[in-house]
Formats: C-alpha cells, sequence, structure tokens
C-alpha cells in the first residue's frame, strides 16, 4: 500500500483492476493490497475505523447484552464507514484496517486492544454474511473441520439433541437438513468452557449457527500473528523512513480523542476565579480535582500537570487575565512574584496562543492523560490508571462516591476500563447516566454544570 500526497494527478485509489475486489463484502485481511492512498484518506479512514472499534469497546466495557451490541455495531459501522463513492466502502474498509494495524502494533497494550475490538467486529460482520458467504470464508480460512455425513448425525441426532436443549436453542433442535461440523475440541475453546458443544473423541461436534467461534478464533490468531511482523517491521525500517511525513499520524492516532473540541467553552462562557473553588468541588473530574488541590497544596505543579490542568480551566471558561491571575497567586507563594514573571507567565500566555506561533492548544482528552506516565514528583496523568488502589479509594471517598459505588468502581479499574470507572463515578455523583460515557475531562464538567443548573432550575 503506497500512501501518497493528494496534488499528484490520480484517482483516489488504483490497482491493477481499479478497486480492491467486488467481493466478498467481508475481507479477512490476509495482505495489504497493492493501492495508492492518498495522505488524508490514510489518516481520515482510520479515525472514521477508530470510532467503531471505540464504540464497540464502550459498549462491551458497559456490559451490553448482545441483541443491543448488534444494534450498536450497525450503527457504528453504517454511520462512520459509508463512503460517498458507494464503490469504494470495500477500499475504506481494507485500507482503514491496515492503517490501524501500524497504529496498534507498537506495545502490548495496543495490541491486545486492538485485537480484542477487531475480532469482536469481525464476529459481528460474519454473523450477518449469508450461510453461502460463511461457508466461502470458511473454505478461504481452510479450517480444521469437516461436514458431518448424514450417518454419523443420525447416529448422534439425540445427542446433539440434548446439548441444543441445555443451552437453550429448542427452536434450532437438530434436524434431516441441519450443517454439523466436526472440529478438533481445542479449536472451539469458548465453545467447550460454555459447554454449548457435544464431545466426542476429541471431536466437537459445532452446528452452523455456531461457527462463528470457530472462525473468530482463527481470525484472532492470524491477526495476532501479522500484528507482531507488522511491529517488527515498523520498528525496523518503517518508522525511519516516513518519519516526517507517517510517522507523526500513525503515533497520534492512538490516543486521538474523536469528540467535540473543547478549546473554547460553548455552554456556559467565561467562568471567574471566585467560581473555581466551587467547581472543583462539585464538577471536577477526579484527574483535574487532584491536580487542583495539589496547586493549593503545594503552590506548584511540574510543567505536565501545569499543562493538564492549565488547558482543562481554558476550556471550562478561565480567560488569559484571569488565568495569569491565577497561576500567579499561588506559584508566588512558593517561587516569588519575580521568578513567576519570568519563568511561568509566557507559557500561560502561550497556551492562549497569545504568543510565539499563536497556536490555540486544545484540553488533553481522556486517552491522552491516560497514555501520560508520571514520574516521582508528578501530579498528572489519570488517577484511575496510575494510583494505587488505597490511594484510589481515598480520593473517591473524598469525592463522596459511596461504597457500592466504590467497588464497581474498582472493578472498572481492575478490568483497566479506566474511562468508565470515571463513569461510574460521575453517575455516582450526580445520580444520574452517563450513556456517552466519559471520553474528555471537559465533557465531565460540562456534562455536570447541565445536569447542576437542570436540577437547580427544577428546584426554582
Amino acid at each position: 500500500m503506497q500512501v501518497v500526497r493528494s496534488h499528484q494527478s490520480h484517482s483516489t485509489f488504483s490497482s491493477s483492476t481499479g478497486s480492491v475486489s467486488a467481493s466478498p463484502t467481508l475481507p479477512l485481511y490476509r495482505s495489504a493490497p497493492e493501492l495508492e492512498v492518498r495522505l488524508e484518506d490514510f489518516e481520515s479512514f482510520a479515525v472514521d475505523r477508530l470510532r467503531v472499534l471505540k464504540g464497540i469497546s464502550d459498549g462491551l466495557s458497559r456490559g451490553k447484552k448482545p441483541d443491543e451490541m448488534e444494534k450498536l455495531v450497525n450503527e457504528l459501522w453504517k454511520t462512520n464507514m459509508r463512503h460517498q463513492d458507494s464503490s469504494q466502502v470495500l477500499n475504506k474498509d481494507i485500507i482503514s484496517h491496515f492503517v490501524l494495524r501500524l497504529v496498534y502494533c507498537r506495545t502490548e497494550e495496543l495490541r491486545k486492544w486492538f485485537l480484542s475490538m477487531e475480532s469482536a467486529l469481525f464476529r459481528h460482520r460474519f454473523r450477518n454474511q449469508t450461510a453461502e458467504a460463511q461457508r466461502a470464508i470458511m473454505e478461504e480460512f481452510d479450517l480444521p473441520c469437516k461436514a458431518v455425513s448424514n450417518a454419523e448425525f443420525e447416529s448422534l441426532k439425540e445427542k446433539l439433541g440434548q446439548v441444543a436443549r441445555s443451552i437453550g436453542h429448542n427452536h434450532s433442535l437438530p434436524t434431516a437438513d441441519a450443517i454439523y461440523y466436526k472440529v478438533p475440541f481445542e479449536e472451539v475453546p469458548e465453545l467447550v468452557a460454555g459447554r454449548k458443544v457435544f464431545i466426542n473423541q476429541g471431536y466437537a461436534y459445532v452446528a452452523m449457527n455456531q461457527v462463528v467461534s470457530l472462525v473468530a478464533t482463527i481470525f484472532r490468531s492470524l491477526l495476532s500473528k501479522a500484528l507482531i511482523l507488522t511491529n517488527r517491521k515498523w520498528a525496523t525500517s518503517i518508522r525511519e523512513q516516513e518519519q516526517h511525513r507517517l510517522t507523526p499520524i500513525v503515533e497520534a492516532l492512538c490516543s486521538s480523542y474523536l469528540g467535540p473540541d473543547y478549546s473554547q467553552p460553548k455552554e456556559y462562557g467565561e467562568i471567574s476565579l471566585k467560581d473555581i473553588d466551587q467547581l472543583a468541588k462539585s464538577s471536577f473530574p477526579l484527574c483535574m480535582r487532584h491536580l487542583y488541590e495539589k496547586l493549593r497544596e503545594d503552590h506548584h505543579l511540574k510543567h505536565a500537570g501545569r499543562m493538564q490542568l492549565g488547558l482543562f480551566l481554558k476550556g471550562v471558561g478561565l480567560n488569559v487575565d484571569d488565568s495569569l491571575a491565577f497561576w500567579r497567586e499561588e506559584f508566588s507563594k512558593k517561587v516569588g512574584l519575580e521568578k513567576f514573571e519570568k519563568n511561568y507567565a509566557y507559557n500561560i500566555r502561550h497556551n492562549y496562543g497569545k504568543e510565539g506561533k499563536k497556536t490555540d492548544y486544545t484540553p488533553y482528552s481522556c486517552q491522552k492523560i491516560i497514555l501520560s506516565t508520571p514520574g516521582v514528583g508528578d501530579h498528572h496523568g489519570c488517577p484511575y490508571r496510575h494510583f494505587g488502589e488505597e490511594n484510589l479509594r481515598a480520593a473517591l471517598s473524598r469525592m463522596g462516591v459511596n461504597s457500592r459505588a466504590m467497588e464497581d468502581v474498582m472493578g472498572k479499574v481492575r478490568n483497566r476500563d479506566y474511562q468508565l470507572a470515571c463513569t461510574l463515578t460521575f453517575e455516582a455523583l450526580h445520580a444520574a447516566p452517563c450513556d456517552a460515557g466519559i471520553n474528555h475531562p471537559n465533557q465531565y464538567f460540562s456534562d455536570s454544570q447541565k445536569l447542576l443548573k437542570a436540577k437547580k432550575d427544577s428546584s426554582a
């Protein structure tokens, strides 16, 4: 796959046939296509697919039921993976997958997440294929299975029926035209663990409507190996060769924030200095509340902490003059007024686009904060990830999270669902659902203020 700049004169995608393929509708991503891809499409296609995968991740983390997940994935795919040229939808699918392989091959944690989400997406899409298309995919994968003969089926029909009844599939009891596959039992660990198949002499007898488990296991295994090989190529050659063009895009995508822009306050306009103490208690997420309390306590924060809190305050409505006054008041108690003006004031004005290149900096998203690596003496980062359990429990207790909600939050932390842990904290403190989940500290603040304002208006 060759990435080119858009000013070159050619169609968006080109190959010997003009497109990747007319079929199948579910690609298996065995090898990267021989295509030319515009640099803009390289990034935008990946972002669109990332919206789908992150939506799946959020749905699974929130424990949505299978039918709810089915609806969710359908909506995510329909919304994000369309193309203005219908003939290019399949190309977009394949290109976006291989771009995200580059993005998520680089660490074990990234590989694990991508592998799980792509496998979940593949499983969903396979189930929606016709029986003929499913069999074609099975042949393409060269699966270690064979169809059960009529004679063998008749001899096992009663046993197969018992299994179907035990898992509540009375509507799909074995009939004469049923299709079953004979598979080495170790190839379907998910079905064996759930006691969803009949096992005889080392073979599992898998109904056609259960084949997705076998196919998804093979898909996951092949993708896992491919990610490791991609990482080797990335580390040894691609990263250096593309350091000025693709590398910045690839390395930024995994921490990309895909929601609204919070660089400027929209709902509530500016806030004043006198409001901050109360707002910190009522509407700051834990990461910002911790930084704010440490600043008040120590009258100092290191650079990364100042950036994380300072841009958040900018996003919630603190203007540049009040921001300077806020930081000056705290830092002058520790370093003195002269040193503050000399060493720190410039950076604050810079964040507001008043110095240097006049860049209007954007508040950090949850993903960027989670992926940060605070060192000794640092207070930035995500408390749900970077705090020890005792410190996290104490911090949540000070915020007012009750013991029942605390255990739910800690359960999500142990599963590394840090944003969902923050979402549950929000719901516990505001006694209201947050269906979209928390993806940005400024979203937490905005949603909190909306709920508090609505409660105040209703009581009035």
